[in-house]
């Protein structure tokens, strides 16, 4: 999301504006109100006088509730007004906006108040395709309420906007024709109520006639007690603790509860993603387990519930599958679109198994283990019989459906993410190099899970065996020792994918590669051809495909270089660990402390900042939780299964780290830590 924008969020329901707090969407943009996967309003634009206010400030520290700070006035250099406006907006099922205009001058003023509304009922899907509407929109008033409605067959949604006092509605929306005394001020309440309908029967309330600019005072007491729960950051490098405070109010932002288990999980990013993802929740509560472990509960409570049962091709469906991602709009329930749910993607098995082992060795938490026990064996079996297509050992992917499924099925997903160096894409069926990494570490906890937790040693034999064959296969079928570093993948014709890139970081998260091939990816992953200054680049600057602001050839995710710097301490490399560490806070420091989806690729030496990336996300799930597993990397936060080990390493200048209350088996405890010279 651009800084120009300012959003507003409470689970899956979020308001996207611009710097006025007006909504005026094209059929391909951002802008709007948004639940479920629907657009319920495009078009929301406010005149006093004709004129459009000027904003002088944004009031956004809340993630539920902005407030927006305008003067009218024609003024190209001075601001020469006797009128400011307050609007204050609350998101609800919908939002509510209270708008508050001042009369500061000694003379009473007329005036013609304007707020024009629309809704384009786009689903998200339509949005990112730029794809056009099947049904029908419908406008109607009654008693003072204006419905704006979308219909195809028995898929319904409407918009219900009340004003208070009530307005004129006109074929734009609401006019109000007013006079503010001298010295006094008018007010207007709107409440904005998103409904659907499954042929006659509503599934929500009305709107409410009268409303009012406070938050559900549930939100704000919801937000105050899980700050106050996280651990307690003490920093002597005064921009970590704003990035620390920002990433637990994003990451409590971008909480909801699915409705499908007990809890929340975290879901993926805004605008695009507010929905259940497989890979994005698991990497995201993971990242948190120091600061929020029952996030991670919750999101492996929910995937198990959700885990494939039957084999459906256009669902990319399989026995023991844990899902991609599920969406609510239009183009998924007349499966335009597999989302309901979709299984498109190789890594969020294995990624579900590494988190429940990594989850009950830092919280003692045994009971949940038990529970899963079934959904464990299930994912492993689909490892083992559906993840590995052609037997060869190696999990790979190819889409099942042709048509709107994933090409790729691994975290780099966008279509030419998996090309060789001299830029051509590698043919399907793909067995990206993480994949096998992820698959060794799954095989690997699952094993010390079936040994201590559910009684079955003679499994947990075979898993580990399983572990360390693969880990012995993919050292000598993966690595490239022309060049020093792992391919990236196998193709189909089982060729080795040879572009450098940062997926050689996840095999050092994993554990995968040997100790001196380790070494090598050590130093590509510190070169100047991925290492930018700010983090690591997804792929090599010298590589065909390379693009500093292309999706996944290029740019940096700080996701990715967390888990890097993760895998680096894992190998001993604590002081390249720690350079990756800070300067991914250092970027974070000029991104306001909210680290991006994703930025550009371009050296430090050449831009002296971080470059934004037009189209990520912000805030976005994993970026939110980057900055939380680079403090665990700092600090050397592990657990050994009975108690907490703090082993720091700490670069200048981030001087002292103190992180007080850190929850785990042992309780409460607390981790210290401060720069060395041999830390820098």
């Amino acid at each position: 999301m651009s800084l120009d924008t300012i959003s507003i969020l409470d689970g899956s329901t979020f308001v996207v504006s611009d710097r006025r707090g007006d909504i005026d969407a094209s059929p391909t943009d951002t802008y709007g109100l948004f639940l479920e996967d629907t657009r319920f309003l495009s078009r929301w634009i406010l005149t006093v006088g004709g004129i459009r206010p000027k904003t002088l400030s944004v009031d956004d520290q809340a993630y539920f509730r902005v407030q927006f700070f305008e003067a009218v006035t024609t003024g190209t250099i001075y601001v020469d007004s006797h009128l400011s406006v307050v609007r204050r907006r609350t998101v609800t099922v919908g939002f509510d906006e209270e708008i508050e205009i001042k009369n500061h001058a000694k003379q009473p003023v007329d005036l013609e108040v304007k707020l024009e509304v629309g809704a384009d009922f786009a689903d998200l899907f339509e949005v990112k395709d730029k794809l056009a509407k099947v049904g029908q929109l419908y406008r109607k008033a009654d008693g003072g309420v204006l419905t704006l409605g979308y219909k195809r067959e028995s898929f319904v949604r409407e918009t219900a906007i009340a004003s208070e006092p009530a307005g004129q509605i006109t074929d734009e929306g609401f006019v109000f024709r007013i006079k503010i005394p001298s010295e006094a001020s008018w007010t207007v309440c709107f409440n904005v109520h998103a409904r659907g309908r499954r042929a006659a029967v509503e599934v929500a309330a009305p709107p409410r006639r009268t409303v009012g600019p406070e938050a559900d005072p549930e939100l704000a007491r919801g937000l105050a007690d899980w700050v106050a729960a996280a651990p307690h950051l003490v920093a002597t490098w005064e921009p970590l603790k704003m990035i620390d405070r920002r990433s637990l109010i994003d990451l409590a932002a971008l909480r909801f509860s699915p409705g499908v288990s007990p809890g929340e999980l975290p879901a993926a990013g805004l605008p695009w993603f507010m929905a259940v993802f497989g890979r994005d929740s698991l990497i995201t509560s993971f990242q948190a387990l120091t600061f929020a472990p029952e996030l991670a509960a919750s999101t492996l409570r929910a995937l198990a519930l959700l885990q494939g049962r039957r084999d459906d091709a256009f669902r990319d469906e399989e026995p023991g599958k844990i899902l991609h991602e599920i969406r609510l709009g239009e183009m998924t329930a007349f499966e335009d679109r597999p989302q309901s749910p979709y299984y498109g993607a190789a890594d969020s098995t294995m990624l579900f198994l590494i988190l429940l082992e990594e989850y009950e060795r830092w919280t003692g938490d045994r009971a949940l283990a038990r529970e899963l026990e079934r959904e464990a064996r299930a994912a492993i079996g689909w490892i083992d019989n559906y993840g590995d297509r052609d037997k060869d050992g190696y999990v790979e992917y190819e889409r099942r459906n042709p048509k709107t499924g994933l090409d790729n099925q691994c975290w780099k997903d966008s279509w030419d993410s998996i090309a060789f160096h001299d830029g051509t894409i590698a043919p399907t069926p793909r067995a990206t190099c993480e994949l096998q990494g992820y698959v060794y570490d799954a095989k690997r906890r699952t094993a010390r899970l079936a040994r201590e937790i559910w009684g079955d040693p003679a499994w947990a034999d075979k898993l580990e065996r399983e572990a360390a064959e693969l880990k012995r296969r993919f050292n000598k079928d993966f690595w490239i020792p022309e060049r020093g570093f792992f391919a990236l993948a196998l193709d189909g014709k089982k060729r080795k994918v040879d572009s450098l890139t940062s997926n050689i970081g996840h095999l050092l998260w994993s554990g995968i590669a040997e100790d001196d091939k380790a070494d090598s990816c050590v130093k590509h992953l510190m070169s100047d051809e991925l290492f930018t200054g700010w983090g690591i680049r997804t792929m090599a600057s010298s590589e065909g495909s390379y693009n500093p602001i292309g999706y996944h050839v290029g740019t940096v995710w700080p996701h990715d270089s967390a888990f890097a710097a993760w895998g680096l301490r894992r190998y001993g490399h604590r002081a390249e660990a720690a350079r990756i560490c800070r300067s991914m806070l250092e970027a974070a420091e000029l991104f306001h402390g909210r680290l991006p989806e994703a930025f550009g690729g371009y050296a430090r030496k050449e831009t002296h900042y971080p470059v934004e990336y037009p189209t990520a996300c912000s805030p976005q799930a994993w970026a939110t939780g980057a900055p939380l597993l680079l403090l665990r990397t700092l600090l050397g936060l592990e657990s050994d299964g009975v108690h907490m080990i703090v082993d720091p390493a700490i670069p200048q200048p981030l001087g002292r780290i103190e992180l007080l209350d850190i929850p785990g088996r042992w309780g409460r405890m607390d981790a210290f830590g401060r720069a060395r010279a041999a830390s820098d």
